[in-house]
């Protein structure tokens, strides 16, 4: 997905442009940059920070950027900050998100002879290069903005540094969140936030969070409104099932809470249901499944137990790598299992989602050979039937690389129908406990029950309309 920071100051920026940025790190395993303007120019850096962490890459840069705005990126694609010297100014520029109708824009700003790019190395254009471009199109940084939002489709929201100060835009549908954190005493300014924890720590408090569309300019005494916020909204869900940092709060809705009251949602659904199994422990998928399991335990009354423990040192909270065989190996070489809360005990494991389920389905054949008893499986969301058009939320390029998509073929003997397909996304339907069962399978569990969508949505406490549910029934 990818995470932004970015910040104005009446005293040098670097500091707090650095931490800041690197508490953004859970949200993407690429790359990290960060920019720093001094009134005359811009002074950046960007690492790859796949194998190492942001901090590493970047404290030896610090010595060298001086300046009160800043912006910094991590990315799960292309490199960013870009830098543009343009007719309309210079500027810098990060964002996260994705564009549908990138072949489509880049055409035309060709074909209007108002743009030029450069292939990266993959063949294809930075997204943030299109962004700027497009930018470039108006006659200023502001108007440039307004028009970038209204013409990509799929998801922006982006930072950038122009004009003495710093503009905020958050993407016209809301589906990624930005926050405005005010500073006060001897150094003093706004930052502008993915997330909302990210300044905490660095004396900021939040002021504002940016509503779907709302653009706002940033100077070290003031926050100027350039564009009102659209009433319609459609948030990424996952950001609460998985992928905001515990501390994270999205309107007004806790991360970690809402991940109790998922798993404690499950449990009555279990009740429910008649699905409830006798466990002698409730465990949970490190990271993001732990909260889920510990809201589990607390309702269903059933002791909390951590019979695989991440290996912090060396394996923090991170995206795994592109190649499958790679995943397969250091998602064994991250979890290491405690014999005696797993031989002979039937253990109940919960998870926020299942995408592939190649790493789940090893964890549990694993399991079974150090001895346990049962292996029942709870997930905090329904099956993934549909690939994210929105955001890069998986690397999963096709939906068929879906454990969800492979069981439905297996059952139907190919690929389906819109029609029949939506069968599936009907909890407790026919076609749903064969899916379900399938997986079941699959990933070597003895019982297996997914989170219902209602239940699930009711978890997070935002009105349901507000919440994209496209990767679970399809809708937009």
């Amino acid at each position: 997905m990818g995470g932004i920071f970015g910040l104005c100051l009446n005293s040098p920026c670097v500091t707090d442009l650095f931490f800041g940025t690197d508490y953004h790190s859970h949200l993407g395993p690429r790359r990290g940059g960060i920019a720093v303007f001094d009134g005359t120019r811009y002074t950046r850096a960007i690492h790859n920070i796949e194998n190492s962490p942001f901090r590493t890459k970047f404290e030896d840069d610090l010595a060298d950027m001086h300046g009160n705005i800043g912006i910094g990126c991590i990315s799960d694609s292309h490199p960013q900050p870009i830098i543009m010297s343009t007719r309309i100014g210079t500027f810098g520029v990060v964002m996260v998100g994705r564009i549908n109708n990138k072949d489509q824009l880049t055409r035309e700003l060709v074909r209007s002879h108002t743009a030029y790019f450069t292939e990266m190395s993959d063949g294809k254009i930075n997204d943030t290069e299109l962004v700027s471009a497009l930018i470039c199109t108006k006659d200023s940084v502001a108007e440039g903005i307004k028009h970038a939002l209204d013409v990509i489709d799929g998801s922006v929201t982006m930072l950038v540094s122009a004009d003495g100060g710093l503009y905020a835009a958050r993407d016209k549908m809301g589906r990624t969140p930005l926050f405005i954190g005010k500073k006060n005493g001897l150094s003093s300014g706004y930052c502008a936030s993915m997330e909302s924890f990210a300044y905490i720590n660095l004396g900021y408090k939040t002021c504002h969070e940016l509503g779907p569309g709302e653009i706002v300019f940033l100077t070290d005494s003031k926050i100027t409104m350039l564009q009102q916020p659209r009433k319609e909204m459609k948030m990424c869900t996952f950001l609460w099932l998985y992928y905001g940092f515990p501390t994270s709060d999205y309107e007004g809705i806790n991360a970690e809470t809402m991940r109790y009251k998922c798993g404690a949602s499950m449990a009555r659904q279990d009740i429910q249901c008649s699905s409830t199994v006798e466990a002698d422990y409730v465990a949970g998928i490190p990271d993001s499944g732990t909260p889920h399991a510990i809201g589990y335990a607390n309702e269903a009354r059933i002791p909390f137990a951590r019979p695989l423990i991440k290996y912090t040192p060396t394996w923090p909270r991170s995206f795994t790598p592109r190649d499958q065989s790679v995943r397969h190996l250091i998602a064994r070489m991250k979890l290491i299992p405690i014999d005696s809360l797993i031989q002979n005990k039937r253990l109940l494991f919960i998870d926020d989602s299942i995408v592939r389920g190649t790493q789940l389905s090893g964890m549990m054949e694993a399991l079974a050979d150090l001895g346990a008893k049962e292996l029942h499986g709870r997930i905090g969301g329904p099956p993934i039937l549909f690939n994210c058009k929105y955001l890069n939320f998986t690397r999963s390029s096709k939906e068929s690389e879906n454990i969800a998509r492979r069981s439905i073929f297996d059952l139907e003997g190919g690929e389906v129908s819109p029609e029949r397909l939506s069968e599936y996304t009907e909890f407790g339907s026919k076609c749903y406990r064969n899916l379900v069962n399938d997986v079941r399978k699959k990933l070597n569990f003895d019982t297996l029950e997914y989170h219902s969508l209602d239940r699930m949505l009711e978890s997070v406490g935002v009105e349901k309309c507000k919440l994209c549910t496209y990767c679970w029934n399809g809708k937009e």
